[in-house]
């Protein structure tokens, strides 16, 4: 049976219901619900029935209105904690100091405040003073380092550092140490290389046949030629007179009466210190376009009758060559043509033409001093001022490939250049490994395992060192990733007989992150090396000669080292990753001409004869 609760104590007078308290019946009708007792209200009239929903309706607003006040109590809070943490936000920003708005100079700005104001004799063949980021944290060399926190005092920005924050001074004085330490190590082993019996063997005398060019003897007044080494324009040329002496001769001459019939320049030059810092420094005179080639390049004349191949920056140092495009269509490095005369230098090769970086006036030097008219008409001026230019050649030289300064300084690589052919004859060699050139069709090489047998049987590689001559080729080709090498020159005068040019290396040190094994076919075909090239290659695998360390050594001497260095970090690690490689497949020749009594040595022994 139902229970029965009375909201009205008074049944009788119905009259009475609607003056019952509506907070006494809200509230007895809340408590029933919230016991879960079910509330039943006895049969009422229609009066009754009207009051049950007035009291419902009532009960309703009352739960509206809770609601609605934890609502509001609910976003009230919300708001008050976002007040809170704006405010904890704001108080923790203005603690921290702010940045300058100012970005800093690009390297190539950089470079250029400090080559104007630093000593422009520095070292760059031997053994100099360290580079510039070195000297900052070197306590022993107080005049470098004063001269080095000139020039960064005189650089128009504000270096990003945080103000008062000591630890970052010393974690900056203490990588500036590593990178003193680091850099002393580094020219310690390059010293010690060249100091090693294998880059001092002893050589007899050079035969006066093996000279490329002679000085003439002395004539008479009456034969000399009164237009030798005169030009039509005397006010930009120096006013020289050469004669036999050593003294009396500019570098770039010394340079072309050193060559011999198996090198460039010998090991311990010291030719090479004032050469390549005429390269850096000297006044540029002319600038005309070289003739040839798919890319632009110049020719730049030096006061003292001197020439240099000009090579200009073409993409960032640490930009890898596109994945999609092939090797013929790859651009030419300025820091290549630097760094392949490096490490020609460190194998123990001097076969290619000294080469230094140099930051030029796009202007100055080559804009208001070129003579070549056709080279005249490509200057313009970019949408941001920058100064550019692209000359005239077969595919590399328009608007969307033109070379540009900063707004006027240009990134370049000089390099000496080889006596003119009227004096010493070259003769061009097509490269046995040569490349097919074409988007589908491959040489016969990359097909053929066999191929170097015929290649035995072919003159000149039949007889002499020719075939071990371009493995040295070979090798330098694979260290530095260098595709492009369909031809090989070498001076005409020394016949089959003599050492191979290695020329136009710009494409090289494109891409570190692979290596390319197809440029070692040479060598694995042939299996034949140099006794000499295989052991300083096994001297630079050693910790204390490390080809890397040695390499990066030996490029911060140059110039352009002041604005990055040549070759990034993984650059270096490729050398090394690739050096193991030649090693690995010397080896394998070994093992597979061990138990072949009628094959041919692995090792061409050179050395047979040198005591």
């Amino acid at each position: 049976m139902s229970k029965h609760i009375d909201l009205c104590p008074d049944h009788s007078n119905l009259a009475a219901l609607p003056t019952c308290s509506s907070v006494k019946l809200e509230k007895q009708i809340e408590k029933n619900v919230m016991n879960g007792t079910r509330v039943q209200h006895s049969v009422w009239s229609g009066k009754d029935a009207d009051t049950s929903r007035q009291v419902t309706k009532q009960r309703n607003m009352r739960m509206t209105w809770c609601l609605w006040r934890r609502s509001r109590t609910i976003c009230l809070s919300l708001a008050f904690v976002t007040v809170f943490l704006h405010l904890l936000l704001a108080l923790v920003t203005l603690s921290i100091p702010h940045l300058p708005c100012d970005a800093p100079l690009p390297p190539e700005m950089q470079f250029r405040v400090l080559a104007r104001n630093a000593n422009a004799s520095a070292k760059i063949g031997g053994h100099g003073e360290p580079p510039t980021d070195v000297l900052q944290g070197d306590s022993s060399n107080q005049d470098g380092r004063r001269e080095v926190k000139a020039n960064v005092q005189r650089l128009p920005y504000k270096r990003l550092t945080w103000k008062g924050d000591k630890q970052a001074k010393e974690n900056n004085t203490e990588r500036n140490a590593n990178q003193t330490e680091r850099w002393e190590s580094d020219m310690l082993k390059l010293k010690a290389l060249f100091d090693h019996p294998l880059y001092n063997t002893p050589r007899p005398a050079v035969p006066e046949d093996d000279w490329l060019m002679k000085v003439k003897p002395k004539i008479k007044p009456s034969q000399r030629s009164s237009q030798m080494w005169e030009s039509d324009t005397q006010d930009i040329y120096d006013n020289v007179q050469w004669n036999s002496s050593v003294s009396s001769q500019p570098p770039w001459l010394r340079f072309h009466l050193g060559i011999t019939r198996w090198e460039l320049y010998p090991h311990r030059d010291p030719n090479m210190e004032p050469l390549t810092q005429q390269l850096a420094t000297h006044r540029i005179v002319s600038a005309v376009q070289k003739s040839g080639g798919t890319q632009l390049k110049l020719v730049m004349s030096f006061p003292n009758y001197g020439q240099a191949l000009f090579k200009p920056k073409k993409q960032e140092r640490d930009e890898e060559t596109n994945y999609n495009l092939y090797y013929f269509s790859d651009f030419e490095r300025h820091n290549a043509e630097i760094a392949a005369f490096h490490l020609d230098r460190i194998l123990g090769y001097r076969r290619v033409p000294p080469a230094v970086g140099r930051l030029v006036d796009v202007v100055k030097e080559i804009k208001d001093v070129t003579t070549d008219r056709k080279l005249a008409k490509t200057f313009f001026n970019s949408p941001v001022g920058n100064v550019c230019f692209y000359g005239q050649c077969s595919y590399y030289c328009s608007t969307e490939h033109a070379v540009c300064g900063t707004p006027q300084d240009l990134e370049a690589s000089l390099a000496v250049m080889l006596p003119d052919m009227s004096l010493a004859k070259r003769r061009s060699w097509r490269s046995p490994w040569r490349r097919s050139y074409s988007r589908s069709k491959l040489a016969q090489w990359e097909t053929d395992p066999n191929y170097c047998v015929n290649v035995k049987k072919t003159p000149p590689y039949d007889k002499g060192t020719r075939l071990v001559d371009f493995i040295d080729l070979v090798v330098l080709d694979f260290l530095m990733s260098n595709l492009d090498r369909h031809h090989y020159e070498t001076f005409e005068k020394f016949g089959n007989n003599t050492f191979l040019l290695h020329l136009d290396n710009g494409r090289a040190f494109g891409r570190h992150s692979k290596d390319e094994p197809s440029i070692l076919a040479p060598l694995r075909q042939c299996c034949r090396i140099r006794r000499s090239t295989w052991l300083r290659l096994r001297l630079l695998s050693l910790p204390q000669y490390h080809i890397s360390d040695v390499m990066r050594a030996s490029l911060s001497q140059d110039p352009l080292h002041k604005v990055a260095p040549l070759l990034s970090e993984p650059h270096l690690a490729a050398l090394s990753r690739r050096l193991k490689t030649v090693l690995e497949t010397v080896s394998r020749c070994q093992e597979q001409h061990k138990d072949d009594p009628g094959a041919e040595d692995v090792i061409y022994d050179d050395l047979a004869d040198v005591k």
